[in-house]
């Protein structure tokens, strides 16, 4: 199944570690222990410990343990640590939460993940905001037998990382999947330091070990058992979707107060204007005069946001933009013979035709990337293109805001703000309506009958597409990520602290 829309902005990570001369952080324990007074500046001094183990030696010396922790908590602002065992640029759900936890909840934010892509311009200048790096060269290690060493060593690293090298959290907010090992090395950290623990349900592990495993293997049935156990034991959760917080509700025994599902809002996108601002002409725009006009004989532009994973199969955009292509040359007459360089005389010149070229821009990273690229190359196209690229964070709301449709492989997807086509999936229904912000397919020749519907006339006399345009906007401006996460997340973040 998959979803034509638009995903999300994506913020990166960086190493950060201001702040940690004022906190008291200290690389091990002090030279001479009878320099430390007994009180807070033990407590400075060993940060991997919680109140309540200073609060039992503060008893030993006859010193009050509820005034010690009244000092502590005091003496500092709240803090929460989001844990994802992947990179953190390429999560965009956990980035928005740490931005939340920090504008909206007040926070210090300390964010454990692996490196890899640019951080986004709003995380790197927040200054409530921590990013720490993990080693990424361990998830690289691949094969069953070492599937066991993998986990244990990204085992040891986390609870190295989650107990001595960031601040005592007040919560833990882990995205899953991946569930193992995070899952309990998250459980035991916030343990050890007196925290509490918040499960974000991106998708089911087990299913996605599934694809690759088959559902009956040994190892995927292990993986079932402790993603069910350990996500039953954590002290909150949030999910994507009505249909999962039933299942994990009905099925797993795991109580979720709301689900939290948003797209970034229509004030998140930038428009074309902007994009070709200072700019010669392009493809799409020309320059007259010192105004930005669209050219009416201009591409149409298809964005597609995808993980290039095999949860996302790519094959059904290909073979329905191989189906556009055909079907739009058997329409206007055209033949393997006909010179492709005459076609684009034609169009330079100004000449329109019922139905545009299609400029489809893929982004994302993912295992199969180079697989599906020289797919690409092997086709015969001629009144489709495709380019594949990752954007920097900021480039990417440029990219949505210039796209006439979106299109999403992906079975889990936010809520979208522009007009979309999705494939159709059990829960889809929470976030396309059809007819109105989108419409749904199931297989290649469905897409391509839509893309076929939605491009007739583009770009003035497509009326099907102008209205899933205003349906998918007067969405967008009822769903943004700041109003339900406010509504949603911050009394359970505030809640399991209590």
């Amino acid at each position: 199944m998959g979803l034509v829309g638009f995903g999300w902005g994506r913020a990166g990570l960086r190493p950060n570690t201001r702040g940690s001369a004022r906190l008291g952080l200290n690389p091990g324990p002090p030279k001479k222990l009878r320099s430390v007074k007994p009180g807070k500046d033990w407590i400075q001094a060993y940060p991997g410990l919680s109140p309540s183990f200073w609060a039992s030696k503060c008893t030993r010396r006859r010193m009050r343990p509820v005034a010690m922790a009244t000092v502590v908590e005091a003496g500092r602002r709240r803090r929460a640590a989001v844990v994802v065992l992947g990179d953190i640029g390429r999560s965009p759900r956990m980035q928005y939460h740490s931005l939340s936890l920090a504008n909206q909840g007040g926070m210090e934010v300390d964010i454990v993940a692996n490196g890899g892509s640019d951080p986004h311009l709003l995380l790197r200048e927040n200054p409530l905001i921590h990013i720490h790096e993990m080693l990424t060269g361990i998830s690289k290690i691949s094969g069953a037998l070492s599937m066991l060493l993998k986990a244990a060593i990204q085992f040891i690293i986390l609870i190295w990382y989650l107990c001595f090298k960031i601040p005592r959290p007040d919560v833990f907010i882990v995205q899953n999947p991946p569930s193992v090992p995070t899952l309990a090395a998250v459980k035991l950290a916030s343990g050890l330091r007196g925290a509490k623990s918040i499960v974000d349900w991106h998708n089911f592990g087990y299913t996605l070990l599934g694809l690759s495993h088959g559902r009956s293997h040994i190892i995927v049935k292990i993986y079932f058992w402790f993603e069910k156990h350990f996500g039953r034991i954590a002290d909150g959760a949030f999910c994507v979707t009505k249909a999962m917080k039933h299942e994990l509700d009905q099925k797993w025994g795991i109580k979720l107060g709301n689900s939290i599902c948003s797209a970034m809002g229509n004030d998140d996108c930038i428009s074309v204007e902007k994009e070709v601002e200072d700019r010669n002409t392009t493809v799409f725009t020309g320059w007259i005069d010192g105004e930005i006009f669209l050219k009416p004989n201009r591409p149409a532009l298809v964005v597609s946001s995808t993980s290039w994973t095999p949860d996302e199969d790519f094959s059904i955009l290909l073979e329905a933009a191989l189906m556009y292509d055909r079907r739009v040359s058997a329409t206007l007459g055209e033949d393997d013979s006909m010179d492709e360089g005459k076609l684009w005389i034609d169009i330079k010149n100004g000449k329109q035709f019922v139905y545009p070229r299609l400029l489809f821009i893929i982004t994302g990273k993912g295992p199969d990337r180079k697989k599906y690229e020289e797919q690409i190359k092997r086709l015969k196209l001629r009144r489709v293109a495709f380019r594949t690229m990752w954007l920097a964070s900021e480039d990417y709301p440029l990219l949505l805001g210039s796209a006439d449709l979106g299109v999403s492989l992906h079975i889990f997807r936010a809520r979208p703000t522009y007009e979309v086509c999705a494939a159709s999936f059990s829960c889809i229904d929470e976030l396309v309506k059809v007819n109105n912000n989108g419409l749904l397919f199931s297989t290649s020749s469905e897409l391509a009958d839509e893309l076929m519907m939605l491009f007739k006339g583009f770009p003035e006399e497509c009326d099907e597409l102008k209205s899933l345009k205003v349906g998918a906007l007067n969405t967008g401006s009822s769903s943004k990520w700041s109003t339900e996460w406010e509504r949603y997340a911050l009394p359970l973040v505030n809640q399991v602290r209590s």
